[in-house]
């Protein structure tokens, strides 16, 4: 009973403390104005059909190895999750290794709740690079999928809240992106691209909500995965939005 009336403070609180402050979600100096591949790190994905320099690229956590592979070395963004930066889980461990010697445009790390200086220390560590940096907090998080999915989530467990690469999307809709086009984001599988481990993904449900959604009310959201595609009914990206 106790644990239960913690949690449903903690619920009021984030409400709360949301339609207070009316969050912005983070905003792009300058808009995308062009289809945007956003790349999560499932095992499976595919390079999008038409893929060229006119697309903008948004990485999730260790996922730029896969654009790297198609010969696009830096992301126009990248989002990382906190724990990536110092954790000592298997995937974070894994993230930095992949990470290690590189760069992007754009990063946003989210949910850091400690020092900005320790931020810096803690890429520098681990030889990340960027041309500017900027954290994300929940309430900021939160205003994307209000603002683009129509939903309140006060985030309270991981099956309240989508994953990064489903963010990403919203990220990329917000910001002015003509079509986006998702490759590496499958509510159905395990595993990471960039390592062995096979390690369970959270979110599932969510997600899958959230992408249904998004369908649902005519977002130009595609995928350049064919399992994908029949699994959620996101439309298969044939290179311009209106042959897909």
């Amino acid at each position: 009973m106790a644990a239960r009336f913690k949690e449903l403070k903690r619920h009021i609180y984030r409400q709360v403390k949301y339609h207070v402050t009316r969050p912005l979600p983070p905003i792009l100096a300058e808009p995308f104005q062009s289809p945007v591949v956003v790349v999560g790190s499932a095992p499976v994905s595919n390079r999008p059909e038409g893929f060229d320099g006119t697309y903008r690229v948004i990485t999730i956590n260790g996922s730029q190895v896969v654009p790297k592979s198609w010969g696009r070395e830096t992301p126009d963004v990248t989002l990382v999750q906190f724990n990536q930066i110092e954790g000592t889980n298997t995937n974070a461990v894994e993230v930095r290794r992949v990470l290690n010697g590189e760069r992007t445009k754009m990063l946003y790390v989210l949910l850091w709740r400690k020092e900005f200086q320790r931020l810096k220390d803690g890429l520098r560590a681990f030889n990340y690079d960027y041309d500017k940096l900027e954290i994300v907090d929940r309430y900021r998080r939160m205003a994307l999928l209000d603002r683009i999915g129509g939903l309140n989530c006060t985030e309270m467990g991981a099956d309240d809240k989508c994953s990064n690469g489903i963010n990403a999307i919203l990220f990329a809709l917000y910001n002015g992106a003509t079509a986006v086009i998702i490759t590496g984001i499958n509510p159905a599988s395990g595993g990471h691209v960039y390592n062995r481990e096979n390690l369970a993904r959270l979110h599932v449900q969510k997600d899958r909500e959230v992408l249904e959604r998004l369908v649902e009310r005519g977002y130009p959201v595609f995928t350049a995965d064919p399992a994908v595609s029949e699994l959620v009914g996101l439309p298969l990206w044939k290179g311009r939005a209106d042959d897909s």
